[in-house]
C-alpha cells in the first residue's frame, strides 16, 4: 500500500509550470511539450480519496496509450511517447473547457437523474418508460463544464456553450463529430473482448496551429463505465444489476456507506483489504479492455524511476 503515488514534485529539465489534477500531474516544459504523470489518486463524486490504489496510474496510462493509437486514424492526439509505465509526453495543447460526455446506456448520472424524474439531461430528451441500464434508442451527448479547483463539473447543454461562447459552434460541431466517430470505435474495441462501452467521456484541445486533438485519457475505467455483453439481456429482462467495469462500484460503496461528495460529508475509511480489491477490479479491467496480461512495473522506488526514465527521454 506504501508503494503508491498520491503526490509529486519533480523538476524536469526545462519545466516552466505545475498543473495539480484530481489524478493526474501535468508539468509543462519551455519546448511546448507536458510531461503528464497517471497518479495512483482515485477521484469519485470530485473527490480524491485519501489512499492511492496500487498501480491504478500505470493502468490508466497504459489503456489510454493503446486507445490513442487504435484510434489515431479518426482523430489527431497530443501523445508523442510513454517513457515509463505512468508517464505520458506530448504536445501542449489549449483545452477545450468541456468535456464531450456520450452515453449509450441509461446509467450512472443519468440514471440517478432519471429516477429523480428527469426526462431531460444537457437539453437531450430521455424516452419515457426506460429501465436503469436500458440501451438508448441511439447515443446521446450530455456535456459537461471542466471544473476548476476540484468544484464539481456541471452538466450543459450543446445550446448554452455555444451561447455562453464556451466554444465556438464551428469547433463544437467537430467535437461532437469526433465524440461519436470514437464512441463507436470504442463499442467495436469493447465487442472484441465481449464487453459493451456504456458511457465514456473524451476531452479535446487545440494546438498551436489551430488543430483540434483528444488529450488527456480515452476509454479507461476512470473515463468510461463497461459491462460485461455476456447475460446483459438475461439480467436487464430480471431486473438484476449488471456486471461492470468501471469506477462506479466504488461509487456504490461510498453512497451505501452515506458519501456523495456533499458539504458536511465525510469521507468513509477504506480498509486495506478493499483497496486491494479496487487494484484487482482496475487489473482486472486492464486484461479484459485490452485482452493482454497486465504487468506489474517495479513499484520499490515509483518516483525515482519516473525521474529516472522521463529525464533520460528528453536528454535523448
Amino acid at each position: 500500500m506504501n508503494n503508491t503515488i498520491i503526490k509529486t514534485d519533480f523538476n524536469f529539465p526545462g519545466q516552466v509550470s505545475v498543473y495539480k489534477g484530481k489524478v493526474r500531474d501535468v508539468y509543462f516544459l519551455n519546448d511546448d511539450r507536458l510531461v503528464m504523470i497517471a497518479t495512483d489518486r482515485l477521484s469519485a463524486f470530485d473527490v480524491v480519496m485519501p489512499k492511492g490504489i496500487p498501480y491504478k496510474g500505470q493502468i490508466l496510462n497504459q489503456i489510454a496509450t493503446k486507445m490513442m493509437e487504435k484510434t489515431s486514424d479518426i482523430v489527431p492526439n497530443w501523445l508523442e511517447a510513454t517513457p515509463d509505465p505512468n508517464v505520458a509526453i506530448g504536445r501542449k495543447c489549449e483545452p477545450f473547457k468541456v468535456e464531450m460526455v456520450i452515453r449509450g446506456y441509461l446509467s450512472g448520472h443519468a440514471a440517478r437523474e432519471y429516477k429523480a424524474g428527469k426526462r431531460e439531461l444537457c437539453g437531450v430528451k430521455m424516452p419515457e418508460g426506460m429501465k436503469e441500464n436500458d440501451k438508448f434508442p441511439e447515443p446521446v451527448i450530455t456535456p459537461a463544464t471542466k471544473a476548476e479547483h476540484g468544484d464539481h463539473d456541471e452538466d450543459i447543454s450543446r445550446e448554452n456553450i455555444i451561447k455562453r461562447g464556451i466554444v465556438s459552434e464551428e469547433d463544437y460541431n467537430k467535437l461532437e463529430d469526433y465524440t461519436r466517430k470514437l464512441f463507436q470505435r470504442g463499442t467495436e474495441i469493447a465487442a472484441k473482448q465481449d464487453l459493451i462501452l456504456v458511457d465514456t467521456k473524451y476531452e479535446f484541445g487545440k494546438t498551436p496551429e489551430g488543430e483540434i486533438v483528444l488529450i488527456d485519457e480515452i476509454h479507461t475505467p476512470d473515463s468510461s463505465r463497461y459491462f460485461y455483453a455476456d447475460g446483459y439481456e438475461e439480467r436487464q429482462q430480471k431486473g438484476e444489476p449488471q456486471k461492470q467495469l468501471s469506477k462506479e462500484f466504488v461509487r456504490q460503496w461510498l453512497i451505501s456507506k452515506g458519501f456523495q461528495g456533499k458539504e458536511g460529508q465525510q469521507v468513509p475509511e477504506m480498509s486495506d483489504e478493499y483497496i486491494e480489491t479496487i487494484s484487482e477490479r482496475y487489473i482486472e479491467l486492464y486484461e479484459n479492455i485490452t485482452g493482454d496480461k497486465f504487468k506489474k512495473a517495479d513499484v520499490s522506488n515509483i518516483l525515482a524511476r519516473i525521474e529516472k526514465n522521463v529525464v533520460a527521454y528528453l536528454k535523448a
